[in-house]
């Protein structure tokens, strides 16, 4: 697979295989999106006319063409169609969070590992930017020795949708929507915690499933509290990082989503100015006696990045982007966040 093009199935064209994995494979040189399993093959013909469509997602895994299988159907089918994929002999990526419960991940790991399958989960946030600028931040210490961490995704949607993310079906609700990236965020920048407590509501009127969550992880000499709502019109601030040697504040969310989310169609390498964040990114620190503000520029994001890891992973010039040994640790803390 070294220098051959590389067919990819999509199964699913809602929102995330739409917004996110769709543009994201057609965009990196080396993949193509062969076929999408979708009921709807107007919607997908509209947007990829070259691509085989399946209302079936079990049709679309007999394709012997298919090199990649990605899925990016509801939750509660990630295992079950996971499985099937890797049984028959697909390499596969799985939008987040990765299965339902802990034994079902591990179960998909060992398959993968049996079979010889590259297995990955989409864990794109961290390719945002200002993720990016964090882990360069605390690799430089500038902050010092860091104490308390803040990571929160706050929007203001009130109304409850008629769409699965919000009903009371397994997977549902924000624990399972947003919970993964954060948790995932911290895992790699912080390792495993030595404690979490979580706590988790359903806020709205009519909710069905939880909108509104608080992580508490504890390690040694450090808190990171990682939160999400869906009823902050007042957002807080994305980021805020206290060290020994300073603070950093970053307000306002990565602005990859919302440019997928316009129709944007990102080319890998992407160009200067995709990603691009005009957040508000401030480092504070002492000078003398006095306490400084610091602007600090924001690295731009790179969601292409991923799918050019996977590409390079199948030709076997690069490791895994996010190998399934670090979604079953996401899964270990989601599933305990249930309790």
């Amino acid at each position: 697979m070294n220098s051959e093009l590389l067919r990819v199935g999509l199964i699913g064209y809602g929102f995330a295989g739409q917004t996110f994995h769709a543009p994201l494979i057609a965009g990196v040189p080396g993949l193509v999106l062969a076929a999408v399993a979708s009921r709807d093959a107007a919607k997908v013909k509209a947007d990829f006319p070259d691509a085989q469509v399946d209302a079936d997602p079990y049709a679309l895994l007999q394709r012997p063409e298919l090199d990649l299988v990605v899925i990016a159907s509801p939750n509660d089918s990630h295992h079950p169609l996971a499985r099937a994929a890797l049984a028959a002999g697909r390499h596969v990526v799985v939008d987040k969070p990765f299965t339902l419960t802990l034994a079902q991940a591990r179960e998909l790991e060992a398959l993968a590992a049996q079979r010889g399958r590259l297995l990955s989960v989409f864990h794109n946030r961290r390719w945002d930017g200002d993720f990016l600028t964090l882990r360069a931040l605390l690799a430089a210490g500038t902050l010092g020795r860091v104490v308390h961490v803040e990571s929160r995704f706050d929007r203001y949607r009130p109304q409850v949708r008629a769409r699965w993310r919000e009903t009371a079906q397994p997977g549902a609700g924000l624990w399972f929507d947003l919970a993964p990236h954060l948790l995932d965020q911290a895992l790699q920048l912080f390792g495993t915690p030595r404690a979490m407590r979580v706590d988790r509501a359903a806020l709205r009127d009519a909710a069905q499933a939880d909108d509104w969550f608080c992580a508490r992880l504890r390690y040694q000499r450090l808190e990171v509290t990682l939160s999400a709502s869906t009823l902050a019109a007042a957002p807080g601030p994305r980021f805020v990082v206290h060290g020994t040697a300073g603070s950093w504040v970053k307000h306002g969310l990565d602005a990859q989503e919302d440019a997928l989310k316009s129709g944007a169609r990102p080319a890998w390498p992407h160009g200067p100015d995709w990603g691009r964040d005009g957040g508000r990114s401030v480092v504070t620190r002492a000078v003398g006696e006095a306490l400084v503000d610091e602007p600090l520029p924001l690295q731009p994001g790179r969601y292409g990045d991923y799918y050019a890891g996977i590409r390079d992973a199948l030709r076997g010039t690069a490791p895994n982007p996010v190998p399934p040994d670090q979604a079953v640790a996401v899964m270990a803390l989601l599933g305990a966040g249930l309790g």
